[in-house]
């Protein structure tokens, strides 16, 4: 397809603005995607952060429960 102008290029031969509001609707939709993504992963991976704290607590705590009942009893 080849144009004489830009603002023949733009009209489309008269569907410039099914084909424009078609790339602008592509173009949000990726950007959604996008940024949904990255807002996505860094949610996951706080959220792996804190279990993995949580458990690390948990796991500190049974030592320290283990520790405490198998010292000897000075009564």
């Amino acid at each position: 397809m080849h144009f004489n102008s830009i603002s023949e290029a733009l009209a489309m031969g008269g569907y410039g603005p099914y084909v424009w509001s078609t790339v602008g609707i592509v173009i949000a939709v990726l950007l959604f995607l996008i940024i949904h993504s990255m807002t996505a992963k860094k949610r996951t991976l706080t959220m792996l952060r804190l279990e993995q704290e949580r458990a690390n607590k948990i796991a500190l705590a049974k030592q320290s429960n283990n520790d405490y009942q198998s010292k000897p009893n000075h009564n």
